[in-house]
């Protein structure tokens, strides 16, 4: 990786200000300057027509602008975030940020929308807000940030869009980032300001400093942030066909696993060959993944949140499988699979396989408007106690463990069977639990089945046949006029039907 020059000896002239890190290392004679200023072709614009979102964007920034009249509200997008020394992670702006400017994974970091209250000339009631995109545009081939900035020069992170080209994108006024802090400062004692929090400390340290610091900014901030996340909760037109495309690009990746599995088994880090197949996956078809893959074979499989992905994947044994891929809007699929090693499930493999099948299925039986999401939930609970109880496995009945005091089922089953998605992998975490767990289900919300079952190899409380095997089956819901549509139908679900996608993929 190439490495910013740092000053030459015979440099008379100061470097530029550091700007926080050593990236900013340079040579900076005049004679160089002057020759990097010169001969360059004109900038080329990267298009000029409003996105497909806009419109949707502009309909999600007016819902929020009722809910907060006569209030400012500042959204970052978010900074850069240092790796290591100077190196700096990719960079994907937050999710409040993307949701109500529909700029994705090619938008670059440091921006700011703002929705400024707007008033009646002679009435101070609010009638609504203008919104204001604050952007670092891209300096001139004549600075020295253009080749002698590693974070943010042209020379070495590639161009980036006017000013012009992003207000024409998103239909939202653009002006240089530097008129922000006067922006969010006026009128501050008769407006109230909110910022979204934990999206970039450096805004949010701004923004107190013009409001104060006062205990009762993070009550304020925190409702901004709950209203944004249950914005999300019904996902429009636009945003459910890019739920499908996520979903898509991740079942292809799934039959990428399938045919890497021979590879994987022989290799010492199996587990590393089935991340790396998927990965490559959704860097090509999408933004990367959504979240870090689970690719866990054997007993690792009963770790809900395996991500070392270091193991062994062993002839004989179940992988679990549990990734997404995020497109270039930032949307993400969420599908978990387990798949036996060898392409056949052995007899426990299939009891276990098929009791969590089926509390998946009985989770999507009860799944339609009105239901409350919670409900989802107990519908699979139930299958799992009752399978759990027939086995020997429970200390109580099925009954007794389902209540309040029981619960006992839960020490295999230790995890919600739902949550939503979207923008997140685990989208509108914010919301209040009347309008989340408590809410009845309406059409357009997006949400996971994903049941499991998990047998540590040390569990004392479970015959041995069962101990190390780990399943979850997960799939990606739409809810609909009269039901739902499982977005990821067509990767298979039963064991029969499992096996024989995996015998055809290996044959091809």
């Amino acid at each position: 990786m190439t490495e910013p020059a740092a000053p030459t000896s015979e440099t008379a002239e100061q470097p530029l200000e550091e700007r926080g890190s050593n990236r900013s290392r340079r040579p900076s004679s005049r004679a160089f300057r002057e020759f990097m200023a010169s001969s360059w072709a004109p900038a080329t614009e990267n298009g000029g027509e409003r996105a497909t979102v806009a419109d949707h964007s502009e309909r999600r920034r007016a819902a929020i602008s009722e809910q907060f009249p006569g209030e400012r509200l500042v959204l970052p997008a978010g900074g850069l975030k240092v790796r290591s020394n100077d190196t700096d992670y990719r960079f994907r702006p937050h999710s409040a940020f993307a949701h109500l400017t529909g700029l994705g994974s090619d938008f670059e970091p440091d921006a700011v929308l703002v929705l400024h209250p707007t008033f009646d000339g002679e009435d101070p009631t609010p009638t609504g807000h203008e919104a204001v995109l604050y952007i670092r545009p891209m300096a001139g081939r004549d600075s020295e940030e253009f080749y002698g900035d590693a974070r943010y020069g042209e020379f070495w992170v590639g161009s980036r869009p006017s000013l012009e080209e992003i207000e024409k994108l998103t239909g939202i006024r653009t002006v240089h980032l530097d008129g922000l802090e006067d922006a969010v400062s006026k009128d501050v004692g008769q407006v109230t300001v909110r910022v979204v929090p934990d999206a970039d400390q450096a805004t949010s340290n701004a923004v107190d400093a013009i409001r104060g610091h006062r205990e009762e900014n993070d009550e304020l901030d925190a409702k901004l942030a709950e209203a944004l996340s249950e914005l999300r909760l019904v996902k429009d037109d636009w945003e459910i066909e890019q739920m499908r495309e996520a979903v898509a690009a991740s079942i292809a990746g799934f039959e990428d696993i399938v045919r890497a599995l021979p590879r994987a088994a022989e290799h010492p880090r199996g587990e590393r060959v089935i991340e790396g197949v998927f990965g490559a996956r959704a860097r090509e078809e999408g933004n990367g993944i959504g979240y870090d893959t689970i690719a866990a074979s054997g007993d690792n499989a009963t770790t809900l949140h395996w991500i070392r992905n270091d193991g062994q994947v062993r002839h004989g044994e179940l992988v679990l499988v549990d990734a997404g891929v995020e497109v270039d809007s930032l949307y993400t699929a969420d599908i978990t699979r387990t798949l036996p090693v060898d392409g056949t499930f052995t007899d426990i493999q299939r009891t276990v396989y098929t009791a969590v099948l089926d509390a998946a299925d009985a989770a999507f039986a009860v799944a339609r408007p009105g239901v409350k999401f919670r409900e989802v939930h107990a519908a699979a609970m139930a299958v799992l106690a009752q399978r759990l109880s027939e086995w020997g496995l429970l200390p109580v009945d099925a009954e007794t463990a389902l209540t309040d005091e029981g619960q006992q089922h839960r020490r295999w089953m230790p995890h919600g069977t739902s949550h939503h998605l979207g923008l997140d992998v685990h989208d509108c975490a914010q919301a209040r639990a009347e309008m989340y767990l408590d809410a009845e289900l309406q059409p357009g919300m997006v949400f996971t089945i994903e049941p499991g079952l998990y047998f540590k190899s040390d569990d004392l409380a479970v015959p041995p046949e069962y101990r190390g095997i780990g399943v979850r089956i997960e799939d990606d819901v739409l809810v609909t006029a009269d039901g739902v549509e499982n977005l990821s139908a067509a990767l298979p679900r039963r064991p029969e039907d499992v096996e024989a996608w995996m015998a055809a993929l290996h044959q091809r």
